[in-house]
């Protein structure tokens, strides 16, 4: 069972990261962490993790090693970088990686990671948002070998509500994209709604309330809708420059697989239109901003 392993380690301290830490902690597992800006560690020292100065280190800590960071580039650092994973790996550990990245870069960086020192990766990306972290209810969608997802469910079963084990390596990439781009097109949509709402004399306050339980309603619009409507962007629960990552990525995607995505597409260059007006580090409830008149 993996509750019997000594310590797990945790690389990526930002809005999810941190919840989910603070979830296995609680749980009771030892765990050793690092970040790229080491005072995000704090909060988790008091809660009793312990804190290393490099990425390398994590593997002399633990045989479980989680990351959860911005971006495929911010990831090949950690993993490929000087004094990083790959260079302090050993067999039998695995890498899980809870990160949004390019598909095919993950099957490559997992090839690469298992030919330099015999670690394993597993791409677990998540959907839930910052409550689902703080509250365990994350959906996982995991990619890797069956026995190394079944290896970690005792794990995962403490950090989501459900662990999905959607083929090889990459393919939990590839349900993450098609999660973002049902969410991103959720969330420009609700924005047309509201401001239509609002330009047609309809309080669009009551909106969520009303669409609850019928086909329009979703978590998007039951979180979405209310903050756009009442133009509350605080606190940040997510970044407009993830979802717009993550519809370009899809986008790539497509073009690859020869699949048409005329409606991400699209999406992405709403998005890419937002993020250029200053929103890029903003919640995604401002998307209301590019549907209001312009003086």
């Amino acid at each position: 069972m993996l509750e019997s392993y000594p310590s797990l380690a945790f690389a990526g301290l930002g809005l999810m990261g941190l919840p989910m830490c603070r979830r296995l902690l609680a749980a009771g597992f030892p765990l050793t962490v690092w970040n790229r800006s080491a005072d995000k560690c704090l909060p988790l020292l008091e809660q009793g993790a312990w804190r290393v100065g490099t990425p390398g280190e994590l593997c002399a800590a633990a045989e479980v090693v989680m990351l959860c960071l911005a971006d495929t580039k911010a990831v090949a650092e950690v993993v490929f970088g000087p004094d990083g994973l790959a260079a302090n790996g050993r067999p039998g550990q695995l890498l899980v990686d809870f990160s949004s990245l390019d598909p095919q870069r993950t099957r490559e960086m997992a090839a690469e990671l298992e030919a330099r020192c015999g670690m394993r990766w597993v791409d677990a990306p998540v959907s839930g948002g910052v409550q689902g972290a703080a509250a365990g209810s994350l959906a996982i969608m995991a990619g890797g070998a069956f026995e190394d997802v079944e290896r970690l469910r005792p794990l995962l079963a403490h950090l989501g509500q459900r662990v999905t084990h959607m083929g090889a390596v990459g393919a939990g990439q590839v349900s993450k994209l098609c999660n973002q781009m049902i969410v991103a097109c959720n969330a420009l949509v609700i924005a047309e709604a509201v401001a239509l709402a609002e330009r047609s004399g309809v309080d669009a306050r009551l909106l969520a309330d009303a669409l609850a339980g019928g086909f329009a309603d979703s978590k998007p619009l039951q979180i979405l809708a209310p903050q756009m409507a009442e133009r509350r962007f605080e606190p940040v629960k997510w970044h407009v420059r993830t979802l717009l990552k993550d519809l370009d990525g899809a986008v790539r995607l497509s073009r690859s697989s020869g699949t048409a995505t005329p409606m991400s597409g699209l999406a992405a260059q709403l998005m890419r239109l937002h993020g250029q007006q200053g929103a890029l580090e903003k919640d995604p409830s401002t998307l209301i901003e590019l549907f209001e008149p312009r003086e």
